[in-house]
């Protein structure tokens, strides 16, 4: 059986907390953010967590973070 491989483009963009979760950068804050106003763009500041639903993609593309 071939070896299980990371894909690394994820593991570049999440990182894995002692507690088991997953954190990601906020997406939207990259370019055309004069037409974003200053709430907006104070409030995508920070990483947040991964939705519960998703953390199934997440193992299957992390084997080895232990998800």
């Amino acid at each position: 059986m071939p070896k299980m491989k990371t894909k690394k483009s994820a593991a570049k963009r999440f990182r894995v907390r002692p507690g088991g979760t997953v954190k990601r950068g906020q997406a939207f804050k990259r370019h055309i953010l004069t037409k974003k106003t200053t709430k907006n763009k104070r409030h995508l500041r920070g990483a947040v967590n991964v939705h519960d639903s998703n953390l199934g993609h997440m193992a299957q593309m992390m084997p080895f973070a232990g998800l």
